[in-house]
Protein backbone atom coordinates (compact mmCIF):
# COMPACT_ATOMS: atom_id res chain seq x y z
CA UNK A 1 0.00 0.00 0.00
CA UNK A 2 1.47 3.35 -0.94
CA UNK A 3 1.48 6.27 1.47
CA UNK A 4 -1.01 8.17 -0.70
CA UNK A 5 -3.48 5.27 -0.75
CA UNK A 6 -3.14 4.59 2.95
CA UNK A 7 -3.89 8.15 4.01
CA UNK A 8 -6.07 11.06 2.92
CA UNK A 9 -4.15 13.37 5.27
CA UNK A 10 -1.50 15.34 3.35
CA UNK A 11 -0.01 17.16 6.34
CA UNK A 12 -0.07 17.17 10.12
CA UNK A 13 -0.22 20.08 12.56
CA UNK A 14 2.21 19.89 15.49
CA UNK A 15 0.87 21.51 18.66
CA UNK A 16 4.41 21.94 20.03
CA UNK A 17 5.53 22.33 23.63
CA UNK A 18 3.33 25.33 24.41
CA UNK A 19 0.65 27.49 22.79
CA UNK A 20 1.58 30.56 24.87
CA UNK A 21 3.30 33.13 22.61
CA UNK A 22 5.49 34.49 25.40
CA UNK A 23 6.65 31.02 26.41
CA UNK A 24 7.36 30.16 22.77
CA UNK A 25 9.69 33.18 22.37
CA UNK A 26 11.61 32.19 25.49
CA UNK A 27 11.78 28.59 24.29
CA UNK A 28 13.06 29.75 20.88
CA UNK A 29 16.08 31.48 22.43
CA UNK A 30 16.70 28.71 24.98
CA UNK A 31 16.48 25.76 22.58
CA UNK A 32 18.45 27.58 19.88
CA UNK A 33 21.30 27.97 22.38
CA UNK A 34 20.86 24.34 23.43
CA UNK A 35 21.06 23.09 19.84
CA UNK A 36 24.10 25.23 19.00
CA UNK A 37 25.82 23.86 22.12
CA UNK A 38 24.88 20.28 21.18
CA UNK A 39 26.41 20.59 17.71
CA UNK A 40 29.52 22.50 18.87
CA UNK A 41 30.19 20.32 21.94
CA UNK A 42 29.72 16.96 20.24
CA UNK A 43 31.58 18.07 17.12
CA UNK A 44 34.49 19.12 19.33
CA UNK A 45 34.59 15.63 20.87
CA UNK A 46 34.51 13.99 17.42
CA UNK A 47 37.37 16.19 16.16
CA UNK A 48 39.37 15.66 19.37
CA UNK A 49 39.04 11.86 19.21
CA UNK A 50 40.00 11.78 15.53
CA UNK A 51 43.01 14.10 15.88
CA UNK A 52 44.47 12.86 19.18
CA UNK A 53 46.81 9.85 19.23
CA UNK A 54 46.34 9.49 23.00
CA UNK A 55 42.63 8.83 22.48
CA UNK A 56 43.27 6.00 20.01
CA UNK A 57 41.53 3.37 22.18
CA UNK A 58 38.20 1.52 21.81
CA UNK A 59 36.55 3.58 24.59
CA UNK A 60 37.19 6.88 22.78
CA UNK A 61 36.45 5.29 19.40
CA UNK A 62 32.94 4.55 20.68
CA UNK A 63 32.70 7.96 22.36
CA UNK A 64 33.40 9.65 19.02
CA UNK A 65 30.59 7.72 17.37
CA UNK A 66 28.25 8.44 20.29
CA UNK A 67 28.86 12.18 19.84
CA UNK A 68 28.28 11.91 16.08
CA UNK A 69 24.98 10.08 16.67
CA UNK A 70 23.97 12.74 19.22
CA UNK A 71 24.41 15.46 16.60
CA UNK A 72 22.31 13.52 14.08
CA UNK A 73 19.69 12.54 16.67
CA UNK A 74 19.04 16.07 17.94
CA UNK A 75 19.13 17.44 14.37
CA UNK A 76 16.11 15.32 13.43
CA UNK A 77 13.82 17.17 15.87
CA UNK A 78 15.47 20.33 17.25
CA UNK A 79 15.70 22.55 14.10
CA UNK A 80 12.03 21.94 13.26
CA UNK A 81 10.97 22.56 16.86
CA UNK A 82 13.02 25.78 17.05
CA UNK A 83 11.59 27.09 13.75
CA UNK A 84 8.05 26.25 14.87
CA UNK A 85 8.38 28.53 17.90
CA UNK A 86 8.28 31.47 15.47
CA UNK A 87 5.20 30.42 13.47
CA UNK A 88 1.56 30.18 14.45
CA UNK A 89 0.67 27.10 12.36
CA UNK A 90 3.23 24.34 12.86
CA UNK A 91 2.66 22.06 9.88
CA UNK A 92 4.66 19.11 8.57
CA UNK A 93 3.93 17.13 5.42
CA UNK A 94 2.93 13.47 5.63
CA UNK A 95 6.19 12.43 3.98
CA UNK A 96 8.20 14.80 6.21
CA UNK A 97 6.48 13.31 9.25
CA UNK A 98 7.41 9.76 8.23
CA UNK A 99 11.02 10.80 7.53
CA UNK A 100 11.22 12.42 10.97
CA UNK A 101 9.70 9.32 12.58
CA UNK A 102 12.30 7.15 10.85
CA UNK A 103 15.18 9.45 11.85
CA UNK A 104 14.16 9.66 15.51
CA UNK A 105 14.01 5.89 15.90
CA UNK A 106 17.03 5.19 13.70
CA UNK A 107 19.44 7.46 15.58
CA UNK A 108 17.77 6.86 18.95
CA UNK A 109 18.05 3.08 18.70
CA UNK A 110 21.60 3.33 17.33
CA UNK A 111 22.53 5.39 20.40
CA UNK A 112 21.01 2.74 22.68
CA UNK A 113 23.13 0.03 21.05
CA UNK A 114 26.33 2.14 21.14
CA UNK A 115 25.80 2.84 24.86
CA UNK A 116 25.39 -0.91 25.38
CA UNK A 117 28.58 -1.59 23.40
CA UNK A 118 30.42 0.99 25.53
CA UNK A 119 29.31 -0.85 28.67
CA UNK A 120 30.61 -4.13 27.20
CA UNK A 121 33.92 -2.42 26.42
CA UNK A 122 34.26 -1.20 30.03
CA UNK A 123 33.36 -4.68 31.33
CA UNK A 124 36.16 -6.27 29.30
CA UNK A 125 38.68 -3.55 30.21
CA UNK A 126 38.03 -3.78 33.95
CA UNK A 127 36.98 -7.40 34.51
CA UNK A 128 39.01 -9.14 31.75
CA UNK A 129 42.07 -6.91 31.31
CA UNK A 130 44.36 -9.73 30.11
CA UNK A 131 42.00 -10.56 27.23
CA UNK A 132 41.01 -6.97 26.42
CA UNK A 133 43.51 -6.28 23.64
CA UNK A 134 42.67 -9.53 21.84
CA UNK A 135 38.88 -9.16 22.18
CA UNK A 136 38.52 -5.43 21.40
CA UNK A 137 40.59 -5.08 18.22
CA UNK A 138 40.01 -2.24 15.76
CA UNK A 139 38.14 -4.65 13.50
CA UNK A 140 35.86 -5.84 16.30
CA UNK A 141 35.14 -2.22 17.30
CA UNK A 142 34.19 -1.40 13.72
CA UNK A 143 31.93 -4.46 13.55
CA UNK A 144 30.20 -3.51 16.81
CA UNK A 145 29.53 0.02 15.52
CA UNK A 146 28.23 -1.32 12.19
CA UNK A 147 25.98 -3.74 14.09
CA UNK A 148 24.63 -0.81 16.12
CA UNK A 149 23.80 1.13 12.93
CA UNK A 150 22.21 -1.97 11.37
CA UNK A 151 20.16 -2.67 14.48
CA UNK A 152 18.94 0.92 14.55
CA UNK A 153 17.96 0.73 10.88
CA UNK A 154 16.00 -2.52 11.26
CA UNK A 155 14.17 -1.21 14.32
CA UNK A 156 13.34 2.10 12.63
CA UNK A 157 12.16 0.62 9.34
CA UNK A 158 9.75 -1.67 11.22
CA UNK A 159 8.31 1.27 13.17
CA UNK A 160 7.97 3.43 10.06
CA UNK A 161 6.33 0.73 7.93
CA UNK A 162 3.81 0.01 10.69
CA UNK A 163 2.73 3.67 10.71
CA UNK A 164 2.80 4.35 6.95
CA UNK A 165 0.37 1.49 6.35
CA UNK A 166 -2.23 2.92 8.73
CA UNK A 167 -5.09 5.03 7.30
CA UNK A 168 -5.17 8.69 8.38
CA UNK A 169 -8.39 10.48 7.47
CA UNK A 170 -8.48 13.20 10.13
CA UNK A 171 -8.04 14.83 12.59
CA UNK A 172 -4.45 15.73 11.84
CA UNK A 173 -3.30 17.54 15.00
CA UNK A 174 -0.35 15.88 16.77
CA UNK A 175 -0.01 16.80 20.46
CA UNK A 176 3.78 16.77 20.28
CA UNK A 177 6.68 18.76 18.84
CA UNK A 178 7.79 15.96 16.50
CA UNK A 179 6.27 12.92 14.80
CA UNK A 180 6.43 9.87 17.02
CA UNK A 181 4.65 6.52 17.10
CA UNK A 182 2.26 6.97 20.02
CA UNK A 183 0.82 10.37 18.95
CA UNK A 184 0.34 9.08 15.38
CA UNK A 185 -1.41 5.90 16.54
CA UNK A 186 -4.05 8.07 18.22
CA UNK A 187 -4.86 9.75 14.87
CA UNK A 188 -5.24 6.58 12.79
CA UNK A 189 -8.74 5.82 11.47
CA UNK A 190 -8.65 2.19 12.54
CA UNK A 191 -8.15 -0.03 15.56
CA UNK A 192 -4.46 0.28 16.47
CA UNK A 193 -4.45 -2.09 19.46
CA UNK A 194 -2.34 -4.75 17.70
CA UNK A 195 0.04 -2.16 16.23
CA UNK A 196 0.40 -0.61 19.68
CA UNK A 197 1.41 -3.99 21.13
CA UNK A 198 4.00 -4.46 18.36
CA UNK A 199 5.36 -0.95 19.02
CA UNK A 200 5.77 -1.69 22.73
CA UNK A 201 7.36 -5.05 21.92
CA UNK A 202 9.73 -3.37 19.45
CA UNK A 203 10.71 -0.09 21.11
CA UNK A 204 10.00 -0.86 24.76
CA UNK A 205 11.55 -4.29 24.91
CA UNK A 206 14.73 -3.17 23.10
CA UNK A 207 15.10 -0.27 25.54
CA UNK A 208 14.37 -2.40 28.60
CA UNK A 209 16.65 -5.31 27.60
CA UNK A 210 19.57 -3.00 26.80
CA UNK A 211 19.00 -1.15 30.07
CA UNK A 212 19.05 -4.42 32.02
CA UNK A 213 22.24 -5.48 30.23
CA UNK A 214 23.81 -2.14 31.13
CA UNK A 215 22.78 -2.39 34.78
CA UNK A 216 24.02 -5.98 35.02
CA UNK A 217 27.37 -5.13 33.45
CA UNK A 218 27.95 -2.26 35.87
CA UNK A 219 26.96 -4.34 38.87
CA UNK A 220 29.57 -6.92 37.80
CA UNK A 221 32.13 -4.13 37.27
CA UNK A 222 31.48 -2.61 40.70
CA UNK A 223 31.80 -6.01 42.37
CA UNK A 224 35.07 -6.73 40.55
CA UNK A 225 36.53 -3.38 41.64
CA UNK A 226 36.93 -4.69 45.18
CA UNK A 227 40.06 -6.53 44.06
CA UNK A 228 41.54 -3.45 42.34
CA UNK A 229 44.01 -0.97 43.81
CA UNK A 230 42.64 2.31 45.15
CA UNK A 231 44.03 4.18 42.13
CA UNK A 232 42.51 1.63 39.74
CA UNK A 233 39.16 1.89 41.51
CA UNK A 234 39.22 5.68 41.33
CA UNK A 235 39.95 5.76 37.60
CA UNK A 236 37.43 3.02 36.79
CA UNK A 237 34.70 4.67 38.83
CA UNK A 238 35.38 8.02 37.16
CA UNK A 239 35.03 6.56 33.67
CA UNK A 240 32.07 4.33 34.52
CA UNK A 241 30.38 7.15 36.46
CA UNK A 242 30.23 9.29 33.32
CA UNK A 243 28.68 6.44 31.36
CA UNK A 244 26.16 5.62 34.08
CA UNK A 245 24.99 9.27 34.19
CA UNK A 246 24.39 9.26 30.42
CA UNK A 247 22.58 5.91 30.58
CA UNK A 248 20.22 7.09 33.34
CA UNK A 249 19.46 10.39 31.56
CA UNK A 250 18.76 8.64 28.25
CA UNK A 251 17.16 5.34 29.23
CA UNK A 252 14.92 6.70 32.00
CA UNK A 253 12.75 8.91 29.76
CA UNK A 254 12.89 6.40 26.86
CA UNK A 255 11.67 3.58 29.07
CA UNK A 256 8.84 5.75 30.43
CA UNK A 257 7.72 6.65 26.90
CA UNK A 258 7.99 3.35 25.03
CA UNK A 259 7.57 0.55 27.57
CA UNK A 260 3.86 1.26 28.04
CA UNK A 261 0.93 1.17 25.59
CA UNK A 262 -0.11 4.27 23.64
CA UNK A 263 -1.75 6.93 25.81
CA UNK A 264 -2.64 10.60 25.75
CA UNK A 265 -0.35 11.62 28.61
CA UNK A 266 0.63 15.24 28.03
CA UNK A 267 3.86 14.56 29.93
CA UNK A 268 5.20 12.58 26.96
CA UNK A 269 6.44 15.60 25.03
CA UNK A 270 8.05 17.10 28.13
CA UNK A 271 9.79 13.80 28.86
CA UNK A 272 10.88 13.57 25.20
CA UNK A 273 12.87 16.80 25.63
CA UNK A 274 15.24 14.88 27.91
CA UNK A 275 16.27 12.21 25.41
CA UNK A 276 16.14 14.38 22.25
CA UNK A 277 17.78 17.57 23.61
CA UNK A 278 19.01 17.41 27.22
CA UNK A 279 21.03 14.16 26.97
CA UNK A 280 22.85 15.15 23.73
CA UNK A 281 23.50 18.52 25.39
CA UNK A 282 24.97 17.03 28.57
CA UNK A 283 26.99 14.22 26.96
CA UNK A 284 29.97 16.44 25.99
CA UNK A 285 29.97 18.07 29.44
CA UNK A 286 29.76 14.75 31.29
CA UNK A 287 32.53 13.09 29.29
CA UNK A 288 34.90 16.07 29.31
CA UNK A 289 34.46 17.39 32.86
CA UNK A 290 34.99 13.92 34.34
CA UNK A 291 37.74 12.78 31.96
CA UNK A 292 41.23 14.23 32.30
CA UNK A 293 42.48 12.59 29.07
CA UNK A 294 39.77 14.20 26.94
CA UNK A 295 40.35 17.60 28.56
CA UNK A 296 44.10 17.29 27.99
CA UNK A 297 43.58 16.31 24.33
CA UNK A 298 41.24 19.27 23.81
CA UNK A 299 43.80 21.68 25.30
CA UNK A 300 46.51 20.35 23.00
CA UNK A 301 44.18 20.62 20.00
CA UNK A 302 43.40 24.22 20.96
CA UNK A 303 47.08 25.09 21.39
CA UNK A 304 47.90 23.62 17.97
CA UNK A 305 45.05 25.59 16.41
CA UNK A 306 46.12 28.86 18.07
CA UNK A 307 49.77 28.20 17.23
CA UNK A 308 48.99 27.89 13.52
CA UNK A 309 47.19 31.22 13.57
Amino acid sequence: ISMENASSVKEFILLGLSENQGVQKICFVMFLLFYMTIVAGNLLIVITVISSQRLNTPMYFFLGYLSFVDICYSSVTAPKMIADFLVECKTISFMGCMVQLFGVHFFGCTEIFILTVMAYDRYLAICRPLHYSTHMTRRVCGQLVMASWAGGFVHSIVQTLLITHLPFCGPNKIDHYFCDVHPLLQLACTNTHLVGIIVVANSGVITLICFLILVTSYVVILVSLRSQTSEGRRKALSICGSHIMVVVLFFGPCTFTYIRPSSDLSEDKSVAVFYTVITPLLNPLIYTLRNAEVKSAMKKLWRRKVGRE
